[in-house]
């Protein structure tokens, strides 16, 4: 229902006549999306275009509002659609639409006009804000959502597209949201990255013209380009101070950010899915719902925000964001491919004296026609390797009982090698060109997740698992290649090949969650390469980098620390770097602190030290994860970790 201060907003517009709509007998709809500090206040009219009049810090009254635009000197906006909410495309908009459509009549002319909104209060703190947009001449219809967050000042903004029209319709931009910011001048902080550099920051005054965001890599989304932005109004913000806005897009596959600063220096930002080679077929009386962008303001700076974020992620995003985690010791740096069940007895027994949870066995176990001793052979095959592990995993989970700590395992189910028997029995389960030669990232290839059959069969891999070992506790799910030669043998449309990948991907997620809800789940992708909030819904924890030089990864992790917490953050000691154990030790336990070294090659004194860094970190571990967190800066540098208060 239709809250008080909705009402309030509206009375005191239609009275005072701020608007002048009342002389010609429009019904105007004040609409204001608010948050315990921030407020969106969108002004509809029923028949007409719904625009954004104001975004940002609450202020005193509705009447500031409507005299926004008045303190800003700019010209005249010819299309009357610079600030509208979801802005349409080929009729009389003249900048970057956030929706784009051929019509089944082959006409591309849209307009999207207000019918209604409700209010549904979840609980006392969520509540989500429907609008209701037709075509006034097309049967074509938008939903825009507004979930937001009271305390925590966050907002979720999604859409829902559908049709009745006589025939298909393609939608070729399909965007989540479309902000609109006022400003003196905005100045954006965004990222870049590759394999063991990821996250690393970029700050610049946006210019007129449109920045673009975005990934046209499949899977592994981010290794280039994260998902994750900041736009500081008038000035960059620092630690404490100014206006800001965090983003990110809740989507594991490619996505789009357009950043537009207009000819009235106002700033558009337009997030959502990549339209890249991605238009998309509709038919009547289908729904196409986009993923959810992300977003929260402070006008307290980066800090401030970034607790706010982390907050809602511990609270409503992040699998089992209030929970418990497993510290444990991995074998990957210490035998890579190399090991058998007596190399890895021993670890089991080192993992105890160590004093963590758990031991994980990384790549290596499985494939036996193409045994998996590196990695060109093997992926697809999910069964123990004989030679290597002829007692199968059962057998490792036993030992591990045996010495009072838990079993995990590495797996990459989504990935094959050409040389594997799966590839031999299903090369159409493969993403790649018909007639085309394979191009390879990391030997490997992708499969299908597009087609049910292979998302039965990845679910099957996880199943498969946990059936023959009901005491396996953790689970290492890595994703190693990008796509290329995009092709499913599967879809008759491609268009819509990126889009299903990685729809697929989640209902292969949703059923491992449904049987298998609590289990923790590393989300790992060769380091930092798929990290987002949607992936996060199915997965404790993800890995930040392999990169694991504690000087480059206080930095990684630093980064990463503004839009995730602590306790999502999987970070090990491991012998990268030549610092001593106690700056590794100190830069792991900034999150989830795990292991990756060789127990019996550490001299005494550091193996008691570790003994005891993990006596204290049980002692710490819900104040670093669970605590508000304050980077200690001087300057903009890093001085410190972040401690916690």
């Amino acid at each position: 229902m239709k809250n008080n201060y909705i009402h309030k907003f509206k009375r005191q517009f239609l009275v005072l006549g701020l608007l002048g709509m009342c002389q010609f007998g429009f019904s105007q709809e004040i609409i204001s999306i608010e948050t315990a500090n921030n407020a969106m206040v969108l002004e509809a009219v029923v028949g007409k275009d719904i625009n954004t009049i104001y975004f940002g810090q609450k202020l005193h009254s509705a009447i500031e509002y409507a005299q926004v635009n008045s303190t800003y000197r700019q010209t005249s906006d010819y299309t009357g659609q610079l600030n509208s909410a979801y802005t349409p495309s080929g009729s009389r908009n003249l900048v970057e639409p956030a929706i784009s459509v051929t019509h089944a009549d082959g006409n591309k002319g849209l307009n999207l006009s207000f019918i209604r909104y409700q209010v549904e209060n979840i609980n006392a703190n969520v509540r989500l804000t429907t609008i209701e947009l037709k075509d006034p001449i097309y049967n074509f219809n938008v939903k825009l959502y507004y979930k937001s967050f009271f305390k925590e000042d966050v907002i979720e903004q999604w859409t829902e597209i559908s049709h009745n029209e006589k025939g298909s319709i393609t939608l070729e931009k399909f965007a989540s949201a479309n902000l609109y910011l006022k400003a003196q001048s905005y100045y954006l902080r965004q990222y870049h990255g590759d394999w063991a550099k990821e996250m690393q920051p970029e700050e610049s005054r946006i210019t007129h013209g449109i920045k673009t965001l975005d990934s046209k890599l499949g899977t592994r989304a981010n290794l280039f380009q994260p998902s994750v932005f900041m736009v500081s109004l008038n000035a960059p913000a620092t630690e404490t101070h100014g206006d800001v806005l965090y983003g990110a897009m809740e989507w594991s596959g490619n996505f789009r950010v357009d950043l537009e600063l207009d000819y009235q220096d106002n700033l558009r930002i337009i997030a959502g899915i990549n339209n890249y080679a991605s238009n998309f077929k509709l038919k009547p009386n289908e729904r196409f719902v986009t993923p959810k962008f992300l977003y929260t303001f402070s006008n307290k700076g980066k800090g401030d925000a970034s607790r706010k974020l982390q907050s809602w992620a511990r609270d409503y995003q992040l699998l089992d964001g209030k929970g418990d985690r497993l510290t444990l010791l991995n074998n990957w740096e210490a035998t890579y491919f190399d090991f058998n069940e007596q190399k890895l007895a021993v670890l089991l027994k080192n993992t105890k004296a160590l004093g963590v949870d758990m031991f994980l066995l990384d790549d290596g176990w499985f494939a036996n026609k193409y045994p998996r001793n590196d990695d060109h052979a093997g992926l697809g095959d999910w069964q123990e390797n004989k030679q290597k592990l002829p007692n199968g995993i059962s057998s490792l989970v036993s030992e591990a009982d045996k010495n009072n700590v838990k079993f995990g395992i590495w797996i990459e189910p989504e990935m094959i090698n050409p040389k594997s028997e799966l590839y031999e029995k299903h090369p159409d389960w493969v993403v790649k060109q018909p007639k085309r030669n394979e191009y390879y990232f990391r030997n490997q290839l992708v499969l299908d997740l597009s087609n049910p059959k292979v998302q039965d069969f990845v679910f099957g891999v996880v199943d498969g698992l946990f059936t023959k070992n009901p005491s396996l506790a953790y689970i290492k799910w890595d994703c190693n290649a990008v796509i290329y030669n995009a092709y499913s043998s599967h879809l008759k449309d491609q268009a819509s090949f990126y889009i299903e990948y990685v729809q697929g991907l989640y209902k292969v997620l949703e059923r491992i969650r449904a049987k298998y809800p609590k289990v923790p789940m590393m989300l790992c992708s060769g380091g930092g390469g798929r990290v987002d909030y949607a992936a996060l819904k199915y997965f404790t924890e993800f890995w930040p980098s392999d990169n694991t030089d504690p000087m480059e990864r206080i930095f990684i992790q630093w980064e990463y620390s503004y839009f995730y917490p602590a306790i999502a953050s999987s970070n090990h000691v491991t012998d990268w770097g030549k610092q001593p154990i106690k700056f590794r030790t100190d830069v792991a336990m900034m999150g989830k602190l795990g292991f990756d070294i060789v127990v019996s090659k550490l001299p005494e004194n550091d193996l008691k030290f570790c003994q005891q860094a993990i006596r204290n970190y049980n002692d710490l571990k819900q104040t670093i994860w669970q605590g508000e967190q304050y980077r200690l800066a001087i300057q903009q540098k890093v001085v410190s970790h972040p401690c916690y208060m």
